[in-house]
């Protein structure tokens, strides 16, 4: 095993490398970009992303980003587009092919292909005189000069300057959408955003085992149906159902605190009247502000 002399020298160049490299890029921002970027705006199909090797795992995570921010998009094997996938280019669609050299086999393959299906081909490549940018409608100019390692061969500042484009491109259509907040969200159900801006109160409470009892309930009913539930409380409602008080596991500790016989008693007798409410249809983050305020 070769050992290199100060591992923490070619960590840092790495990173200045790759960091420099998408820096030398800003400047070929320019009016072929913004062209894309409008083209795909006024698309109505999908944006199709194909490439091979790293340039396809590259392409898988624009693909996500892409479709988390509101521009349909799906991935493309440049190697299984030749043997049958290439069927999943539809009218309409758009596709982004992704190589550093733009000179591969596979490219020089694929490309007419795809120009078979009228669809428009955008080059993101290292070379805009390569095959691919020369046989492109836009190219965004993805400049690599060199790769990080010493050897200048495995896919590193190339595959780093596509990804920041990449993320460039769907930042821009995201924007001129004016994808907001809500819209991300939705498609990340999953996540605390999503939680946060689309769980509902109804979603989370136990509609089925809502502990309940009439304001004209025994004590003892109210306790059992808080023992019951294994909530800690019990809504005590009126006779037209309306929410007439709540009792708490507090409220039953005061009570016997204050009455030595407590048989006589009623829900309505211990309850806290017009507690602090909110519909089921309002938001789960809304109940837990009002919570968090009212500790």
């Amino acid at each position: 095993m070769k050992l290199i002399k100060n591992i923490q020298s070619t960590a840092k160049k790495v990173l200045e490398d790759e960091a420099n490299s998408i820096l030398k890029i800003v400047p070929l921002i320019d009016s072929e970009f913004e062209s894309c970027v409008n083209h795909l705006l006024s698309s109505s199909g999908r944006l199709v992303i194909t490439g091979i090797g790293k340039s396809a795992i590259i392409a898988q995570k624009i693909v996500a980003t892409l479709n988390s921010t509101g521009t349909p998009s799906l991935f493309m094997h440049a190697a299984d587009a030749i043997h049958g996938d290439l069927g999943m280019i539809q009218q309409g669609d758009n596709v982004l092919c992704i190589s550093r050299s733009g000179d591969t086999p596979e490219i020089k393959m694929l490309v007419p292909l795809i120009k078979r299906t009228g669809t428009k081909l955008i080059a993101m490549v290292s070379n805009p005189s390569s095959y691919l940018g020369k046989n492109a409608d836009f190219i965004l100019h993805a400049l690599a000069e060199r790769e990080a390692d010493s050897l200048n061969l495995a896919p590193t500042i190339s595959t780093t300057v596509a990804l920041a484009l990449g993320d460039a491109l769907a930042v821009c259509l995201l924007e001129c959408r004016g994808f907001n907040s809500k819209d991300f969200a939705k498609y990340h159900p999953g996540g605390a955003l999503g939680k946060k801006l689309y769980l509902k109160v109804s979603d989370i409470y136990p509609n089925h085992e809502l502990p309940t009892v009439n304001e004209n309930s025994t004590v003892k009913e109210a306790i059992m149906e808080i023992s019951s539930k294994r909530l800690g409380a019990t809504a005590v409602l009126k006779d037209n159902q309306e929410l007439a008080g709540i009792i708490t596991d507090g409220d039953v500790r005061r009570m016997l605190n204050q009455y030595d016989n407590f048989a006589g008693l009623i829900a309505k007798d211990i309850m806290t009247a017009l507690p602090k409410a909110i519909s089921p249809d309002a938001y789960a983050v809304e109940a837990l502000l009002i919570m968090q305020e009212k500790n």
